[in-house]
């Protein structure tokens, strides 16, 4: 099983699985056709189905113009929202791509439909991987757009937390930089947080990912995951971990936010060029 990082957008992540030995292909969160479509030629393989995490346009958007270009393609998720869906998937539902074996992990909080996909080959010596989309993120988590603490907190630790500790992480966007900045200022004194925090800054410096980390390695730094250890707590005021985790959103929603980005429809009228003809020169 390979995986292909594929920067999109500002800051997105899709990927593409490829089964090696047939060469078909998985794609996650097709959001730039174009982009794609020239991967899969590079590599030589056969796009057999998307698995989309959750409905934001930014996830999304492709699945139409894929759908039509590729007859039989097969759109999975979990929310009617998604855009050419052909496959509801369910908590638990396990789907097969060759010797590609897929776990759908229903995790609602960043969207009330959001699923996670946790991915191995049987006898294979490679981790398995977990594509996260917006809930668990390097360093981070998804924001509570749908949802509540209390789901995030199911989904962190009884559902994505309890994922053998050598899964890769492949999430849905580059953020690492900002969440560890946080996570920084959540334990000052984590070593490990520095050293990953200097880590990601180089690769940013190098137009490098941060994808995968480990599910072992963010237990070390994410502050999301570490809501029970004594200096979270303490930054937080809190000791219930449910508690913890609120504070933390609220409080990382609060740090140092970036140049607000224009929401998502305007941004989709920009790219059908619905804004020409006001942007022309008078």
């Amino acid at each position: 099983m390979k995986v292909k990082v594929i920067s999109v957008l500002e800051d997105n992540y899709m990927y593409l699985v490829i089964e090696e030995s047939t060469r078909d292909a998985v794609a996650v969160d097709a959001a730039v056709p174009k982009r794609l479509l020239e991967i899969i030629r590079k590599e030589d393989v056969v796009l057999r189905a998307i698995l989309t995490t959750h409905h934001h346009w930014d996830h999304a958007r492709g699945n139409e113009e894929l759908a039509r270009l590729c007859p039989g393609l097969r759109v999975f998720g979990a929310d009617q929202r998604i855009g050419a869906l052909t496959h509801t998937v369910t908590h638990g539902q396990e789907l097969t791509f060759g010797a590609i074996r897929v776990r759908c992990l229903f995790t609602p909080c960043h969207t009330s439909g959001h699923m996670c996909y946790f991915m191995w080959e049987d006898d294979s010596p490679d981790a398995p991987a977990l594509f996260s989309g917006d809930t668990l993120f390097v360093g981070g988590c998804g924001q509570f757009f749908e949802g509540t603490a209390e789901q995030m907190y199911t989904n962190l630790t009884q559902i994505l937390g309890a994922l053998p500790k050598d899964t890769k992480v492949f999430c849905g966007h580059e953020c690492t930089v900002r969440n560890l900045k946080f996570a920084l200022k959540v334990e000052p004194e984590n070593e490990m947080v520095k050293e990953k925090l200097a880590w990601a800054k180089q690769r940013e410096e190098e137009d490098l990912p941060t994808v995968p980390s480990t599910l072992q390695e963010e237990f070390l730094y994410n502050p999301f995951l570490r809501v029970t250890e004594e200096p979270v707590q303490r930054f937080t005021g809190q000791t219930d971990p449910v508690e913890v985790l609120r504070t933390l959103r609220t409080e990382r929603d609060n740090f140092k936010k970036p140049k607000e980005r224009p929401n998502p429809s305007a941004m989709l009228a920009f790219d059908w060029g619905l804004f020409g003809p006001l942007l022309q020169k008078k």
